[in-house]
């Protein structure tokens, strides 16, 4: 009767197991369709195109590895993936040194919770208008002619117009930072907003500076927060090509824009290898910042 009684219990346990389970299964099914649908459908139809061959007008089912060899053998990709990855770490860097004394400020000078939540949408009014829009604002701003240009003018700082200001790698650096500064600092303001402010209080008790407090407590409880924002910056300013575009004045080059370019010109199966090539750079830098710092406690 005992094991009878056991042998049940057992049934009853691995149906209840499997009740879970089928619910689990269900609940996440719809996202795991869009997910398919939407992500991973279309990453692997690019994997797939990417192994065509193509002429001037048409595309031709097959495999070839030629696409991935004229973009891996050619010096001037290389360069053009070198080029993409020095305006990366010039765009990083800046974004990460602004968006973390934003977020700091707002965290810990502004005291009012109210008034914290005024200035971070004030930050994000920009993002109400498209980022085209945000870019070419710059142009009146840095041009010959400009704003910038004629105040140094009438100011005596200069006698003739700064060339270098606009249709310049200076402009795309500058275009990039105001466009995805916000992917930075919000992150990290949520960060800095969890520290438990008796650990800072410890550490001013303990004689530590305001810079050592910074440095010490601050910068590694935030270091979760400043990877969220890098895998964002990273990930927008390597596949971005409206930027360079418009603000080099088709004086530099990037990945992305050279796929357009392929694009325009009918070449799918090359563009297709390149955006592989540049997904697989992109997740390569991901998992190496996921490496070094651990970001689960923020999600």
């Amino acid at each position: 009767m005992v094991a009878i009684a056991t042998e049940a219990t057992m049934q009853k346990s691995r149906g209840r197991k499997t009740v879970r389970g089928l619910t689990a299964t269900l609940q996440a099914a719809p996202l795991a369709l869009v997910l398919g649908f939407f992500f991973l459908l279309p990453i692997v139809m690019i994997a797939v195109v990417s192994f065509w061959d193509y002429d001037f007008s048409t595309l031709y089912p097959d495999f070839i590895t030629t696409n991935y060899s004229d973009t891996l053998g050619s010096w001037v990709t290389w360069k053009t993936y070198l080029h993409t990855l020095k305006f990366t770490a010039m765009v990083w860097a800046a974004t990460l040194f602004i968006g973390f004394w934003v977020a700091y400020f707002l965290a810990f000078h502004v005291k009012s919770a109210a008034m914290q939540m005024v200035l971070f949408l004030v930050c994000t009014v920009p993002f109400l208008t498209s980022n085209i829009i945000r870019m070419i604002a710059w142009i009146p701003v840095l041009g010959r002619n400009g704003l910038v240009n004629t105040a140094l003018i009438h100011m005596g700082v200069i006698s003739q117009p700064l060339e270098w200001l606009l249709y310049s790698e200076f402009a795309v650096v500058l275009a990039m930072v105001h466009l995805y500064t916000l992917f930075m600092v919000t992150p990290i303001f949520n960060t800095l907003m969890r520290i438990d402010r008796s650990l800072i209080e410890a550490a001013r008790d303990g004689g530590a500076s305001p810079w050592q407090v910074i440095t010490n407590v601050i910068i590694p409880l935030a270091k979760p927060g400043m990877a969220i924002g890098t895998i964002f910056v990273v990930t927008l300013v390597m596949a971005d090509f409206s930027t360079v575009q418009v603000m080099s004045g088709g004086q530099s080059a990037s990945v992305a824009l050279m796929m357009k370019n392929q694009m325009s010109l009918l070449q799918y199966p090359a563009a297709a290898a390149n955006a592989v090539v540049l997904l697989v750079l992109v997740l390569l830098m991901v998992a190496a910042i996921l490496r070094v710092v651990d970001i689960r406690k923020e999600l």
